[in-house]
């Protein structure tokens, strides 16, 4: 079992250490050409189209996802599917890059003529400057890989990760050429908890909620009654001018229990904390979340000003998946 174990370990380094050198030398691929590549993208009319086989096809899709998130359109095309029909999706505006670790692949070679006889601007991600595909291509993307990190030098492994991190690049550059801010990120994004973070806001949550309500003179029974009523765990504190003054919690209840030898006559206004946090109905449901983490609490009053608009809790946040 030792045995097996450093195997697992010594060969799981390895591969780590390998693929980090090969990121690493990708340092020296962000020259011209892909400066280049970059800005004609970014003029394009068209969309990026980008074809591959094999590992480099899955890539390929990878790459068009992340393109897409973040503001650049773009298709994958698969490169054998393409000289059956699927050539018709390009466009004359179109920008093609063909992705290859060898450049020799067979399907690639007949797919380029014809990419070339329609007049597409073509960008090579290879592995070889010398490659029959590089020759082809008008800009070359450089992922340089001298040695794959499976024991046998065969799979795909650095080499795919290479190329990922280079259409990371591409797609980040092209981000920052476009200005691209958290609001057009969230418009590509609205479901999930990515895009929950970036556009659900505290009105769209405690509307559904009780809301909690006693006066500063409200009896202490009559609160603790509103509090377990309402089932939120708290209840705000107003005044006679409806002015938020307080809250009281579950946890302010049970140090009531230490501060006062007797509970007759105790009203909302004596057990209450002042000054409680709050949160604007249209701040980010996630700004509510870091207030609660920052403050060890469990809710919080939603309020303009000193207008109390309702209670957004823990819980809220929880069934959104923000947490």
């Amino acid at each position: 079992m030792q045995q097996t174990n450093e195997l697992i370990t010594e060969t799981a380094l390895k591969t780590i250490a390998i693929e980090a050198e090969a990121i690493a030398s990708l340092r020296a691929s962000i020259d011209q050409d892909f400066c280049q590549v970059v800005q004609l993208i970014y003029r394009a009319k068209g969309r990026v189209v980008i074809t591959g086989i094999g590992k480099s096809a899955l890539i390929a899709q990878k790459i068009v996802a992340t393109l897409n998130s973040t503001g650049t359109p773009a298709l994958f095309m698969h490169a054998a599917d393409a000289i059956h029909g699927d050539l018709g999706m390009i466009r004359p505006e179109d920008v093609i890059i063909c992705i290859s670790k060898s450049g020799h692949t067979p399907e690639i070679k007949v797919l380029v003529p014809l990419l070339k006889h329609m007049g597409q601007t073509l960008v090579a991600m290879v592995a070889n400057r010398d490659s029959w595909l590089a020759r082809q291509a008008d800009y070359i993307l450089f992922t340089p890989v001298t040695q794959e990190a499976d024991p046998n030098n065969l799979a795909p492994t650095t080499s795919t990760t290479a190329q990922v991190v280079l259409g990371d690049a591409l797609a980040t550059a092209l981000l920052a050429l476009r200005g691209f801010t958290p609001k057009d990120f969230a418009q590509f994004h609205p479901g999930g908890t990515l895009g929950k973070q970036l556009y659900l806001r505290v009105s769209d949550l405690y509307p559904h909620n009780e809301r909690p309500v006693v006066y500063l003179d409200t009896p202490l029974r009559d609160t603790i009654v509103e509090i377990s009523s309402r089932r939120l765990g708290c209840t705000a504190v107003l005044d006679a001018q409806q002015h938020l003054r307080g809250i009281i919690t579950d946890g302010d209840l049970r140090r009531m229990l230490q501060r006062f030898d007797t509970l007759n006559g105790l009203t909302a206004g004596q057990v209450m904390t002042h000054q409680p946090q709050t949160v604007a109905p249209d701040e980010l449901a996630v700004r509510a979340l870091n207030l609660m983490r920052q403050h060890s609490i469990t809710q919080l009053l939603v309020a303009e000003g000193n207008k109390y608009l309702g209670v957004v809790h823990l819980h809220d946040l929880i069934r959104e998946g923000l947490i």
